[in-house]
């Protein structure tokens, strides 16, 4: 019978699933029968930052329409992960949150939990359970499998699981192109609009494309090794597997979210698996690229913005093996993912250095590793403002104030204040100014006072600046950014970022936008 429960498995359900078919676990519900568990919410972030294809090998030529999602300067995979879990919790309060589990194989951190950090941004409760999954590119497959088994069984309420790597191949090689970075965010509670059903894994070794201890750039074996035994072989092997512990045929799959490492093996291993062309889901080359740990996930919510209840949508993950999973939407998602949108918010690079830049890979950039960086100790005592972006208000006036201080300004009273949390407010923009002397892939550095949403004012960097026309009075809202990187370590705060639509752009030579 499938899916199966946890017990039958306990019981020798393997031979009933086949070598690999995983159970999937269930609770149930006084007098209503079995709950299963699945995903109500999706959030993602794609970087504005495009980087036109046609300038890796010929940076005199126009810009082509084919490019690749880059993370800017001030983004890495911590940064992207805490935009996409605001995107996905838009409509929830952060208490329900029981578990965050973050899958990462570009963590900034060999040891040192990341998690923790997106934990500490999206200003979850304390006593939140946070887990980091590197190492694999199949990882969020895992992730996703956890999270189900502990809403399943009862340990975890709501577990928010999400995927953001970003992907750097060696300058100028072949791989580059199908490369790229984004995040995406799923929210796993019981009784969920897209219930899990069944999935199957095999693990196969192979050296087709990794990345060595302290290097910032992914290695690979040769393309016809990493297509066939790296990625076709393995998702072969468990869909096999899938469908002989199961009823599912192509004919009886909606959409497929496969991974692949670049178009051709995309198309081809869909192909082998028996899907037509209308049931698979757009792998992105020439707009996003391969993002790793969250691609897949990324092409599932491109899939949950055109499927209807009803449709049932395979995910196939690939890494050292293969993961896939089968999904059945009962009914809309209670916050669907904006894939679209953000894909239509582009700032154009004008150029190849810029994105070795925003890499780091400038063999002409100033490094701040040698710098000794922020105090260890004032990083831990500030996290609460720095990272978490909290104020105070006054419990005598009411007036707000950050970063937070002993001494009301407006009544002076004395260390009577509360908590407020400011990250997922709108502001107002009350001054700028423009820096073009600071060392910076894509000049200038506009900073300027905010006004944060009430009496509240903070003086912040404006992120993801394409040259739109500035005005005081403009709204603004506040993203999770780095600041720098001195001492070896990253820092991160908070940056304005003009609303969309809230400024018609003026741009300056060399840079296009499309938001």
């Amino acid at each position: 019978m499938w899916p199966i429960c946890c017990r039958a498995w306990r019981m020798g359900a393997r031979r009933v699933c086949g070598a690999g078919a995983l159970p999937v676990a269930s609770v149930r519900s006084s007098g209503q029968g079995k709950i299963m568990a699945g995903i109500s919410a999706c959030g993602v972030h794609v970087p504005r930052m495009r980087l036109p294809l046609s300038l890796i090998h010929s940076p005199e030529q126009r810009p082509s329409s084919r490019e690749k999602a880059v993370a800017g300067a001030d983004e890495d995979s911590i940064t992207m992960a805490v935009a996409a879990a605001g995107d996905c919790l838009g409509g929830y309060e952060r208490a329900v949150v029981d578990h965050l589990y973050l899958v990462s194989t570009s963590s900034y951190f060999a040891e040192k939990s990341a998690a923790a950090i997106v934990a500490k941004a999206l200003g979850l409760r304390p006593d939140v359970l946070t887990v980091d999954y590197g190492g694999s590119l199949r990882g969020a497959a895992a992730a996703l499998r956890a999270a189900v088994s502990a809403v399943a069984s009862g340990s975890a309420g709501t577990v928010l699981v999400v995927a953001s790597d970003t992907r750097t191949a060696e300058p100028y090689s072949a791989m580059e192109s199908d490369l790229g970075d984004a995040a995406v965010a799923l929210l796993v509670e019981a009784d969920a609009p897209l219930r899990l059903e069944g999935d199957s894994a095999v693990n196969r070794q192979a050296f087709d494309v990794w990345r060595d201890d302290g290097t910032a750039t992914l290695r690979s074996w040769e393309d016809r090794f990493v297509v066939r035994h790296g990625c076709i072989e393995p998702v072969t092997a468990a869909w096999e597997q899938l469908q002989s512990a199961s009823a599912l045929t192509p004919a009886s799959v909606r959409f497929v979210a496969c991974h692949a490492p670049d178009v051709r093996s995309h198309r081809e291993l869909a192909g082998q698996l028996g899907f037509r062309g209308e049931q698979v889901i757009e792998p992105l080359f020439g707009r996003v690229g391969n993002c790793g740990s969250a691609f897949v996930p990324l092409l599932l919510a491109q899939a949950l913005e055109r499927a209807q209840p009803g449709d049932r949508v395979l995910t196939a993950f690939a890494g050292d093996g293969a993961h896939l999973m089968s999904w059945v939407l009962e009914r809309p998602l209670e916050r669907t993912p904006r894939l679209s949108e953000q894909l239509q918010r582009r700032i154009v690079m004008r150029s190849y250095r810029q994105y070795l830049q925003c890499r780091g890979l400038d063999p002409g950039q100033r490094s701040g590793a040698s710098s000794d960086g922020i105090s260890a100790t004032v990083s831990y005592r500030d996290q609460d403002a720095d990272i978490g972006f909290v104020g105070a208000r006054c419990c005598d006036c009411g007036t707000e104030q950050y970063p937070p201080t002993r001494v009301c300004y407006r009544c002076f009273a004395r260390d009577r204040f509360e908590p407020v949390a400011l990250a997922r407010r709108t502001g107002t923009l009350l001054s700028y100014s423009m820096d073009y002397f600071f060392p910076a892939p894509n000049p200038p550095v506009v900073a300027g006072v905010c006004a944060l949403g009430g009496s509240a004012r903070a003086y912040l960097q404006l992120a993801d600046y394409a040259g739109e026309t500035l005005q005081t009075g403009l709204p603004v809202e506040f993203v999770f950014r780095r600041i720098h990187h001195s001492g070896g370590r990253p820092a991160y705060f908070w940056k304005s970022r003009l609303i969309a639509g809230a400024a018609a752009p003026a741009l300056e030579p060399g840079v296009t936008t499309d938001a």
